[in-house]
């Protein structure tokens, strides 16, 4: 099998997979890209033309953007349990709450964060609608959380929504309410994501 290798940085969303690593138990080879020209290098641009991290070379195999990574770990290690099956009805669920924070969520939190206001017009057209419908329809998956997204398992799913969340909470930049601290309470029962919430002071 071929070595994994992460090229990521300590402050960015590559955090998210190393966490899914860490909980995979599996190894793997961190290359640390400092931001700027060392991510605009010809070899690091055949790699993700985009110059950003995270990006898991396996092999001949690339992938880009931290969900697709998660995802593809999770099929990777299938018998880690971090994914339901493909024929689950589970998986409707995962990959509705995957793609959604991945798209939607973090569109939403980057236009806030931008101090853009989306006049009603603008929101018909945008695929996020407005930050408080987005989070809205996050925290009604939250509400039917068993107590996971997915149901009774913790998933990559809810280690990618999880960590964004906790990364929101941690610097102020959401209001946590009953429902995400309930949820974020679940994920901690994992011993990793419970050491992480303790580094940070949220727990």
């Amino acid at each position: 099998m071929s070595e994994l290798i992460l090229y990521t940085n300590t402050m960015s969303r590559g955090n998210t997979v190393e966490l899914f690593l860490k909980i995979l138990d599996v190894s793997y080879q961190r290359v640390e890209l400092e931001y700027g020209e060392p991510m605009r290098t010809p070899e690091y641009l055949a790699i993700n033309p985009m110059a950003k991290v995270p990006a898991l070379v396996d092999g001949e195999i690339v992938v880009t953007e931290t969900a697709a990574i998660c995802a593809y770990l999770a099929d990777k290690f299938i018998e880690k349990g971090f994914a339901p099956a493909l024929n689950s009805p589970e998986r409707a669920a995962y990959y509705r709450w995957f793609f959604f924070t991945a798209g939607p969520i973090e569109s939403a939190f980057t236009v806030k964060e931008l101090g853009i206001e989306l006049n009603e017009e603008q929101q018909k057209s945008s695929g996020f609608g407005s930050f408080e419908r987005a989070f809205h329809c996050l925290e009604t998956g939250l509400a039917s959380a068993k107590p996971y997204l997915c149901g009774k398992n913790l998933t990559a799913a809810d280690i990618y929504v999880g960590y964004f969340l906790i990364f929101l909470c941690k610097y102020a930049l959401i209001q946590p309410t009953p429902l995400i601290n309930q949820y974020i309470d679940s994920l901690a029962l994992n011993n990793e994501i419970k050491q992480l919430l303790e580094s940070l002071g949220l727990r």
